[in-house]
């Protein structure tokens, strides 16, 4: 079996990639371009973990480059895709919009073209940021999207062209709206990890409109866990899920249980920023119903699990 990751130095891909990879009848074929949006090392340290397996190859290529793309999967031929390259964060799209049209958007088209063999799969990433400061909870597939932001916009966009291409060139696509995905080599711009480091380097973390905020915090495990489950069932055309635990978690009340449990640091409090959404809270009996997937992991377990992987890994020092 031959899988292609984008993205596969990222948080998301290179989870998935490493459990993949265990399994010798696997063979995986990496890309990513190693962005400087966040810590350049952090990602050459899950590459260089990758690297050790014999069954997978890398190639370090932006998928916004159309002709370099072209040029790299011409003639190749993959079980599933996976797509997972992007340019991530939503407030850093007040700053840089451009970056999210010629990644998110234009990288979509360019890989989807630069495809000529069928995969029996086409994943990608879409995001909970679709659905913008909704009201009614919790938001299933078929509520209106409303994206408050380019980022947000960008998906969409990418959910629009998957179905065109999917009528089009007969590729079944499925699309993967993930909620707050956190975990072991997270990104360093997320708030776990923003309190973590603020816990090893003695710094003040500055919480976002006093915590009272909530997200549907989604462990990695329980995200790659689905996705491998999903590569084996019967999907046709075009479908989304939402990748979600389904269990809404307070901000201010895990700041306060990592400051009690795992580690003291100093917390200042700021204003609301405009970028971001009061909650989020998804619907996830439709991907449970798929594949009979349950067994979440508890929020306090899995960030616990997290802080002793940063701890251990000296991420404070890299990131």
């Amino acid at each position: 079996m031959k899988i292609l990751i984008t993205g596969s130095s990222g948080f998301i891909g290179f989870n998935l990639a490493l459990k993949l990879l265990k399994k010798k009848s696997i063979n995986i074929v990496g890309i990513d371009n190693h962005d400087n949006y966040y810590s350049v090392k952090l990602k050459n340290k899950r590459l260089n973990i990758l690297k050790k397996y014999k069954n997978f190859f890398f190639k370090k290529i932006d998928i916004s480059k159309r002709k370099q793309l072209m040029n790299f999967l011409k003639n190749k031929k993959f079980d599933y895709i996976f797509h997972f390259a992007a340019q991530a964060g939503v407030r850093f799209s007040f700053e840089n919009p451009y970056k999210y049209i010629e990644t998110n958007i234009n990288g979509f088209v360019n890989l989807t073209d630069a495809i000529k063999n069928k995969p029996k799969k086409f994943f990608y990433a879409s995001s909970s940021s679709v659905y913008g400061d909704v009201k009614k909870f919790p938001v299933d597939e078929k509520s209106i999207l409303v994206p408050r932001n380019i980022y947000g916009m960008s998906k969409v966009i990418n959910e629009d062209l998957a179905k065109f291409i999917s009528q089009k060139k007969k590729i079944n696509f499925v699309g993967l709206r993930f909620y707050t995905v956190f975990g072991p080599w997270g990104r360093p711009d997320m708030f776990l990890m923003k309190i973590f480091k603020c816990i090893f380097k003695r710094k003040t973390f500055l919480l976002n409109n006093k915590g009272n905020h909530e997200r549907d915090f989604t462990f990695i495990d329980d995200i790659t866990n689905i996705m491998i489950l999903l590569m084996k069932k019967n999907i046709n055309k075009h479908q989304i899920f939402n990748i979600c635990s389904n269990k809404p978690q307070n901000i201010l009340k895990i700041a306060e249980y990592i400051k009690k449990n795992l580690g003291n640091y100093k917390m200042n409090y700021i204003q609301k920023h405009s970028a971001d959404v009061l909650k989020t809270h998804g619907e996830n009996k439709n991907i449970k119903k798929i594949t009979n997937y349950k067994s979440f992991k508890n929020i306090y377990l899995a960030i616990n699990e997290t802080f002793e992987w940063y701890k251990k890994n000296n991420i404070y020092e890299i990131d």
